[in-house]
């Protein structure tokens, strides 16, 4: 039977069925890892999103789809784990733009709505990445256009976009060399594929009648690869209000910042927007905003230095998630303006309340604060002993979301806040944390807790945050840092064959160093591949590893390399049982 239309108990019903599908395929998608790693969370991260935004959804309810989408897209939002999580959340924010003023939809708004969210996601990114879950979502959406064209039924159009989405998952390994190696396709997509799925068969109403993946997701183990950016000048931020008696033509503003720039976001009313641009001259988008009014929170980034390639275990994509007037993530504000009268660092809820934001820290309030993201008792002992501000637990296989993150800024008394989110799977929602705040909020882009602490050592609190981020990131990577765990199935990586129960030893710039079936041989030989000329060697011992065990592989080292201190810490951290930092 045709389906002409749907409401917002249809749509919520479908969302249901869409998040059961995600928590059906939840361990294949957390083993799709190019690393044969223990800590694979990419099923976890997108399943903690959507159960977010169900929950939200449930709570508002209604039979006006706008309201239930929007619901969604602040759920989602605000629970977004992960890389994977961080770009879902945006596919659904597009969504619920797309959905905008209606209480019900057909076919076309369906499809329409898909090419916002691919729009919205492809946005997101500073310089998207094919062969990921953008391509797979892109090609969905243009395959939902051109059905819903044919034929205005959403059936048929969930159906198209849900065979597209197969598709381009099992060509995802054509397009990135680090999946072709592996002979795998990409997890973020074939998270996406479940999504799909789950909406087509609650849409049918036949579980055996929705297209099983034909090609992509099949019972070997496929893999994810972290979606990589790569820096673009510089990224300029600012709160710009109208000058007295004057309007913002949010349109007319939008044009000239894409005629010089890139990843362009405007977002607010005639009143006052947030503007967001990639350029190489941050002067001139200054410049530009001054001759139109008012300039405030003013924040300027080198993306260059904060550069990231496509190996797995580099630091992670740069994404953006302003709030728009009318949008998913405030449905009946009037977007950036309004959330900084309001001055709660918080972004408002679907029913246009303010969310609740965490108390803030008693006692004078301080010019900069620094908030840390540490896997492991240990790891927070250090950062606390360091005076930072907050410690948000959390870290591989346990990624904080977007919402944690807020809240740990919101909760600190400080004037501009430092985030380091020790893991390149943290930064995007680190980062999209920070486009919902009240204050200027920078992300120093650590890939683990000893650059962390390198990290906070170059801190100087007589500079702004901003001017802080540059020399923070370099004092960061200026530690070579080896991560050393277990296999946990047969591959092939970067060439070398892995068996399960070899250790593997992962260096953050190479990928994979050294592979072993002994332990401290593989340890020595991923020493071996360090520059040359450090001091200092640290030794975070971490979860399951007791510390006589720890004090072995120093005293290992220690005779491997003479002229090098070598220093046990208790770490803490789950899934590696050691990270090294040579300094």
């Amino acid at each position: 039977m045709t389906r002409r239309s749907c409401d917002g108990e249809g749509l919520l019903r479908a969302f249901r069925s869409a998040v059961d599908a995600i928590e059906a395929s939840v361990d294949e998608l957390n083993a799709l890892n190019v690393y044969p790693v223990p800590d694979g969370d990419t099923g976890s991260n997108m399943l903690a999103t959507v159960r977010a935004a169900l929950e939200e959804g449930e709570r508002v309810g209604g039979d006006q789809a706008d309201r239930v989408a929007a619901a969604i897209s602040f759920g989602a939002l605000m629970g977004a784990r992960g890389n994977s999580g961080v770009i879902l959340s945006q596919v659904f924010r597009g969504i619920s733009e797309g959905f905008e003023g209606k209480h019900r939809f057909n076919g076309l708004d369906v499809a329409n709505a898909l090419s916002m969210g691919s729009r919205t996601a492809y946005a997101a990114v500073v310089k998207p990445v094919e062969g990921t879950i953008l391509t797979v979502v892109r090609e969905s959406a243009a395959a939902a256009v051109e059905a819903a064209e044919r034929e205005n039924d959403i059936e048929v159009v969930v159906r198209a976009a849900l065979e597209a989405a197969d598709r381009a998952l099992a060509r995802t390994p054509s397009l990135l060399p680090v999946l072709r190696e592996a002979g795998v396709v990409d997890a973020g997509g074939a998270g996406f594929y479940r999504v799909l799925q789950g909406v087509y068969r609650q849409l049918t109403g036949d579980e055996a009648g929705a297209p099983g993946p034909s090609r992509a997701i099949g019972p070997r183990p496929s893999a994810v690869v972290a979606h990589a950016d790569e820096g673009f000048g510089y990224e300029t931020m600012y709160l710009l209000e109208a000058g007295p008696g004057r309007s913002l033509d949010l349109d007319a503003i939008r044009r000239h910042l894409e005629g010089i720039g890139e990843s362009v976001l405007v977002a607010g009313d005639a009143r006052a927007v947030k503007i967001h641009v990639h350029s190489e001259r941050p002067d001139v988008v200054v410049a530009y905003g001054l001759d139109l009014g008012t300039l405030s929170r003013i924040s300027i980034e080198n993306l260059d230095r904060q550069a990231t390639d496509v190996r797995a275990g580099r630091g992670g994509s740069v994404a953006v998630a302003p709030l728009a007037s009318g949008s998913a993530d405030a449905p009946h504000g009037s977007g950036w303006a309004e959330m900084a009268d309001q001055g709660t660092g918080a972004a408002p809820s679907p029913d246009g309340t303010p969310a609740a934001p965490a108390a803030a820290t008693p006692g004078p309030r301080v010019p900069l604060a620094v908030v840390a993201v540490a896997s492991g008792d240990g790891l927070a002992a250090i950062f606390e002993s360091f005076g930072v501000s907050a410690v948000v637990r959390g870290g591989q296989s346990a990624n904080p979301s977007t919402g944690e993150l807020l809240k740990a800024v919101s909760s600190i008394a400080a004037d501009e806040v430092l985030v380091l989110p020790n893991n390149p799977n943290v930064v995007m929602a680190a980062r999209q944390a920070a486009q919902l705040t009240d204050r200027p909020v920078h992300v120093v882009p650590t890939r683990n807790a000893a650059e962390g602490v390198a990290a906070l050592l170059a801190l100087d609190p007589s500079l702004g945050g901003g001017a802080n981020i540059e020399p923070m990131t370099e004092a960061g990577r200026a530690v070579q840092t080896l991560q050393v765990t277990e296999a946990v199935r047969d591959a092939k990586v970067d060439g070398r064959k892995v068996k399960r129960g070899h250790t593997l030893v992962l260096d953050p710039d190479d990928g994979l160093v050294a592979v072993d079936p002994d332990r401290e041989r593989s340890i020595l030989a991923g020493i071996d591949a360090l520059r040359p000329g450090y001091e200092l060697l640290t030794l975070y011992y971490g979860e399951g590893v007791d510390l006589s065990a720890a004090e072995d592989v120093a005293r290992r080292i220690a005779e491997h390399v003479p002229d090098v201190e070598v220093e046990v810490v208790r770490g803490g951290q789950a899934h590696y049982a050691f990270l090294l930092a040579a300094e």
